[in-house]
């Protein structure tokens, strides 16, 4: 008996203890609560002490100045856009719910895909709250926030009735993308072509104009078309890929305690339905937030939970293969930045995609420029033909070509080149680079042409004056070809720096290819310098051979 009594009294005794313990520590349902107090008291108290040091951590200026700067889009529909009223959407509320927490006035930034993690690190904004996916190949480029506030996948979106199920059928394929977006990356790896946008606005645009017939974007970006009747009547979906979590980011340095917090509110604001709530006012999809208000109002619903890999979204694992020199380049960028003092991204030579692409590009670029090299003189010699020695049948077809030619704009000749390849024989990389070179030949022989007939028009006017007899067909024609050799290089060298434009149709050549390597890396000012590099040497190597051409037609009309 006396051993039960001791049995019960010590049971009586521990669950006291444990009552007591549980009485000390805050409930579950209050730890999240009490962590974010914790943990802003303490930046408080650290803003009155400090507010003019600058190497505090950014939550202690950002208390300090009164404001949260948040970078935001400014064209994304129920997320982020312009209205009447100004800025509204989900990811404003959002910004405006994090400001009030934290006690302190909101700033909002329009930034891009493109700017938006660059911003961070120039401390030109605290947060980015921008639709912006989580992934790996980003973690070494931001801090983000978990619990992630939303989630999406690509989706490619095409006119109904045109056969595409999968990657297979995007090679060659030219498919309309904003720059910055994490998916790109895959969608050149599949060879597809990709023509950029900084707005995802004008990817429903282009697709509503047919001037784009292929689009990739969220899927949350196109449920605000797709609610529109016109354009679910012509377009659907096609296949989607790539789920990934959106994430709030602030930058990589002194921001530790400020994703701290911010990771503790985010997860107080899954348990109170506030990402829900706030997503459903603005005719988002819920799916994702329902499961994680689930989560957070029930077994993640402590503090501990943030450390916790079951209670946190992964993000899209999109590593790149690197290329075998990809270390040799980190030591370039290095000494450029040591000896020099620029920030060179040498991104396009240490990614085995990106790489692909440049080196593909080099070689339609090379082959662009030669063909242009060749057809520019040829079409020159034979509009001069037919304007200084046609008949008058021929004169006129001539004149017609130049006068098309040097009254059309460069991009709507290409334009119109493109449309009638495609659907003559049909856009690919050899038919695109048929139709620029023909395309800026015809752009840039027309002028060269002309000039060749005018100079044999003064040819004719100086012997008439000089009562000499006619000069034979074959010399008049040398020697014009010679006194106008110096409009015909020019037109060259103009038609070579023009080859660039070609991209605009999606020939796959070196502007393209950058393009399309900054479009996965964020990276644009080197891409552009090498491009600067790569067509300043392509003139100079090509001006010497023009000019000795054109000294080679000197010398022959001189000796005759």
């Amino acid at each position: 008996m006396k051993a039960r009594l001791a049995a019960l009294a010590t049971a009586l005794l521990l669950a006291a203890a444990a009552w007591s313990a549980a009485l000390a520590q805050p409930a579950p349902s209050a730890a999240l609560d009490a962590a974010f107090a914790a943990e802003l008291a303490t930046a408080r108290r650290a803003a009155g002490a400090g507010c003019k040091e600058d190497a505090v951590d950014r939550l202690v200026r950002i208390l300090c100045r009164g404001k949260l700067r948040v970078g935001v889009r400014t064209n994304y529909p129920l997320f982020a856009g312009e209205t009447a009223q100004g800025l509204a959407g989900y990811e404003i509320d959002i910004a405006r719910a994090i400001a009030a927490a934290l006690g302190v006035d909101l700033v909002l930034v329009p930034v891009t895909p493109a700017n938006r993690i660059a911003m961070l690190g120039e401390d030109r904004i605290d947060l980015t709250i921008a639709t912006m996916g989580h992934t790996s190949l980003r973690d070494g480029q931001a801090r983000f926030i978990r619990p992630h506030y939303y989630q999406s996948q690509t989706v490619v979106v095409g006119p109904r009735g045109r056969a595409l199920t999968d990657f297979d059928d995007l090679a060659g394929q030219t498919i309309c993308v904003t720059v910055g977006n994490a998916s790109n990356a895959e969608l050149s790896g599949h060879n597809a072509r990709l023509m950029l946008f900084d707005s995802p606005a004008k990817l429903v645009e282009r697709l509503s104009a047919q001037a784009c017939q292929l689009a990739a974007q969220d899927d949350s970006f196109f449920a605000a078309a797709f609610a529109d009747p016109a354009f679910a009547a012509r377009y659907e979906t096609k296949f989607g890929f790539a789920p990934v979590p959106w994430g709030m980011a602030v930058g990589r340095e002194g921001t530790e305690h400020l994703a701290q917090l911010l990771s503790i509110l985010s997860a107080r604001f899954h348990r109170d339905g506030i990402f829900l709530n706030t997503a459903a006012t603005h005719g988002i999809a819920t799916g994702f937030l329902e499961r994680q208000r689930s989560a957070w109002s029930g077994r993640c619903n402590s503090a501990t939970a943030l450390q916790d890999g079951t209670c946190l979204a992964a993000p899209l694992v999109t590593a790149v293969p690197a290329t075998p020199w990809a270390g040799q380049v980190d030591a370039i960028e290095a000494w450029i930045e040591q000896r020099l003092g620029l920030r060179a991204t040498l991104a396009m030579f240490k990614m085995a995609p990106a790489w692909d692409l440049v080196r593909n590009g080099a070689i339609n670029s090379g082959l662009l420029i030669l063909g242009v090299s060749l057809a520019t003189p040829c079409i020159a010699v034979l509009i001069g033909l037919a304007l200084g020695f046609g008949g008058l049948p021929l004169r006129w077809l001539a004149q017609g070509v130049c006068v098309l030619m040097q009254s059309c704009p460069v991009v709507l000749t290409l334009v119109i080149a493109a449309a009638l390849c495609n659907h003559l024989v049909g856009i690919t990389t050899l038919s695109g680079l048929i139709t620029a070179i023909i395309a800026l030949g015809l752009i840039n022989g027309s002028y060269a042409g002309r000039a060749i007939a005018d100079a044999v028009a003064s040819l004719r006017a100086d012997a008439a004056k000089r009562d000499e007899a006619p000069v034979p067909p074959h010399r008049l024609f040398r020697e014009g070809l010679a006194r106008a050799e110096t409009q015909i290089g020019a037109f060259i060298i103009n038609a070579i720096k023009g080859t660039p434009i070609a991209s605009f149709i999606g020939v796959p050549e070196l502007l393209n290819a950058l393009t399309d390597t900054a479009s996965f890396s964020a990276e644009r000012a080197t891409t552009y310098w090498l491009l600067l590099v790569f067509y300043t040497l392509a003139v100079l190597l090509l001006v010497p051979v023009v000019q000795a051409l054109g000294g080679l037609l000197r010398n022959r009309a001189s000796a005759r």
